[in-house]
């Protein structure tokens, strides 16, 4: 459990870091979507090669479907709601922190929308952080530190410039630093719960809801990939996020090899 709580802390301090990071700096969008891609190609490898591998050999591939489908089906329904109520913002188009309309700061906000808003922006967030911390958590029940420190360096670096890109749009928004920091902390104390819950999760269960709790972390993440990382990389870095992804699934199987995972 104190190496879930330990994990989970550090993947999370990359909230804190980003949130610093782009409250008091603009670092170029390319460099920031290089990172990112680079953070996506690890988590790629890791829920291919390890979680859905893992869970295909724990449980039936009954389980493993069912959980690796209804992880995604989870995560998108969430975002459908979130972006719906996000959008009634005059400022932003949608729930990510990034998605801020043009001269935001000077459009006029209630209190009740603003409130909603932010809700919704903070669910957001920590909506995109939770399948992967509590893979972590998960993982290291499952198979131990190896697998976990692979996850480790693939959450840190999807997590951090998804922070500093979001932490910029909160300030285009004309969110206070204030706010900014408190919904970060936030996110940063539920992430590292969630890798204590994962860890927790599994203890005295059966081999199949084991395969379906790693299928279900990793279809979590595949549908997170898919819905905010890449496009948000791709749109920003263009082509060259492609070789950066490339280089993080190539990394993460020489961190699986070192690990011993």
């Amino acid at each position: 459990m104190a190496t879930a709580l330990i994990f989970g802390i550090v993947a999370s301090s990359a909230f804190l870091i980003g949130v610093l990071i782009g409250l008091f700096t603009t670092p170029p969008k390319k460099v920031v979507a290089g990172i990112l891609a680079f953070g996506g190609g690890i988590l790629v490898s890791a829920l291919s090669f390890e979680l859905v591998t893992e869970a295909s050999e724990t449980g039936t591939t009954a389980f493993v479907v069912g959980g690796f489908l209804a992880g995604a089906l989870i995560y998108v329904a969430i975002a459908v709601v979130l972006d719906w109520i996000a959008a009634r913002s005059p400022k932003r188009e949608g729930r990510h922190a990034d998605d801020v309309v043009p001269d935001a700061q000077r459009k006029p906000e209630s209190a009740e929308v603003a409130t909603v808003s932010g809700m919704a922006l903070l669910a957001g967030t920590v909506l995109d952080g939770i399948p992967e911390n509590a893979a972590i958590g998960i993982s290291l029940l499952a198979e131990g530190r190896g697998l976990g420190i692979v996850l480790l360096a693939a959450v840190f670096l999807s997590n951090l410039p998804n922070t500093i890109t979001s932490t910029i749009g909160m300030r285009q928004e004309g969110r206070s630093n204030a706010f900014i920091l408190s919904v970060w902390t936030i996110v940063a104390v539920a992430c590292t719960l969630s890798a204590v819950a994962g860890y927790a999760l599994l203890g005295g269960l059966s081999p199949d809801l084991v395969a379906a709790m790693l299928a279900l972390a990793a279809g979590s993440i595949l549908a997170m990939l898919s819905d905010t990382v890449f496009p948000e990389a791709f749109e920003n870095g263009g082509p060259l996020v492609a070789l950066a992804t490339a280089v993080g699934f190539a990394t993460a199987l020489v961190l699986a090899e070192v690990a011993g995972a």
